[in-house]
């Protein structure tokens, strides 16, 4: 089923709460962008509810359209999260799985990035964040990888595209670093981590990257994220045919042994 992107409803009435002050008051985003120190296309953002507005903007938005704190005592309300909205959602039943099973075609999963290849990552994102977005959501990333060494234990399986783990994103220094981290991680006695070689000629994993999740109550669920938004499937046929499909990326994957010694020719520059 689709996931709900819809911006959530605390943003939304701030958003028309604000474009109906303005307008009320005969002035066009750009006049107002004249009068506060945030551009045109930003507060479009947040008077359509697509991005959460902070405090120094609800100030002087308020201050600029002589709201009388109208706009103020909304703060609580519209504070930024840690995550962004649609990610809230997986993030908790992540946090809680018993399982996770992780097929990454383009960059590595959050639970196996360090902090400087995390912060590659989102500087490498279009739109661009700023350096306070990104260290934000680079902290709450990091947040997320108490999963790896949680008790009770998760069982915690990878399947990564070979690209993926030559991918210089950030640089020498920071793919280093990660190669590092995925041997260490390796290591675990509840994560197995596996590379899908370049080589392989026969592959299940045409359709993209997946996760499945075993939630505290034994079920089973798929995500699927996009470029555009992402997806929980939940029917059984569909975790069926994602489980079965993973199963066999498995099967078409090195083993760990031969995964570790792959990383470790990369790291040394045999490879």
């Amino acid at each position: 089923m689709p996931h709900n992107d819809e911006p959530p409803v605390s943003l939304r009435i701030f958003g028309k709460q604000s474009r109906f002050l303005r307008e009320q008051r005969g002035m066009t985003r750009r006049e107002l962008a004249a009068l506060v120190p945030y551009s045109e296309s930003l507060i479009a953002m947040v008077e359509r509810g697509e991005r959460p507005p902070k405090p120094g903007y609800v100030d002087a938005v308020d201050s600029a359209l002589d709201a009388g704190g109208v706009l103020r005592v909304l703060i609580p309300d519209v504070a930024e999260k840690h995550h962004p909205a649609w990610a809230e959602e997986y993030v908790k039943l992540q946090a809680e799985a018993l399982a996770l099973h992780s097929y990454s075609t383009h960059f590595l999963h959050g639970l196996l990035q360090t902090e400087e290849y995390a912060r590659a990552v989102f500087r490498s994102r279009r739109p661009s964040l700023d350096d306070e977005e990104i260290d934000k959501v680079v902290q709450a990333r990091l947040l997320t990888q108490a999963l790896l060494t949680r008790k009770p234990a998760c069982r915690i399986t990878f399947v990564l595209e070979e690209p993926v783990i030559m991918r210089k994103i950030g640089g020498q220094g920071v793919w280093e670093g990660e190669l590092r981290n995925l041997l260490k991680l390796g290591e675990l006695h509840n994560a197995q981590i596996q590379v899908m070689p370049l080589s392989r000629q026969s592959h299940a994993g045409v359709d993209g990257p997946m996760t499945l999740l075993e939630t505290w109550d034994y079920h089973t669920i798929g995500y699927v994220e996009g470029q555009q938004g992402s997806y929980f499937l939940t029917d059984p046929d569909d975790v069926s045919v994602l489980s079965h499909r993973y199963g066999t990326l498995r099967s078409q994957a090195l083993d760990a042994e031969a995964s570790r010694a792959l990383i470790q020719r990369l790291l040394t520059g045999e490879a």
